[in-house]
């Protein structure tokens, strides 16, 4: 499972989504899942920005969500300095988990992200 809890939406969020999208549809036999949650505390103004999202990017494998709790679920502990965080994990365990500030995700980080998801691939 991949989690990937964002405070906005940009183009390095969209790759990084893209991208995940990709492999929940290339490793569907492998139990691959995964969503996003938006974290807001307005979600009338962030709604036609997911949804506009999900259309212009294809995003048809990760199902987008909006929390209305700008810090998150208390249980998953997100630093409330991370704009975006993304946790993968097999069965209870996290296997990799990714935190960035404001302008922290980049190329590069997204890279080390998607090479940390045969982590977590269910044996066939």
């Amino acid at each position: 499972m991949v989690c990937v809890f964002a405070r906005k939406i940009d183009g390095t969020l969209t790759s990084l989504v893209k991208q995940i999208n990709e492999e929940v549809g290339k490793n569907g036999d492998k139990k691959l899942s995964a969503f996003v949650v938006f974290l807001t505390d307005d979600t009338d103004e962030l709604a036609p920005k997911v949804e506009k999202l999900a259309e212009t990017a294809k995003i048809g494998n990760v199902p987008l969500t909006i929390g209305e709790i700008e810090a998150g679920p208390p249980s998953y502990k997100i630093d409330k300095d991370a704009e975006v965080t993304v946790m993968l994990w097999k069965k209870t365990k996290v296997v990799a988990n990714h935190a960035f500030k404001a302008g922290e995700l980049h190329k590069k980080q997204i890279e080390a992200i998607i090479k940390d998801i045969p982590k977590i691939l269910e044996d066939e």
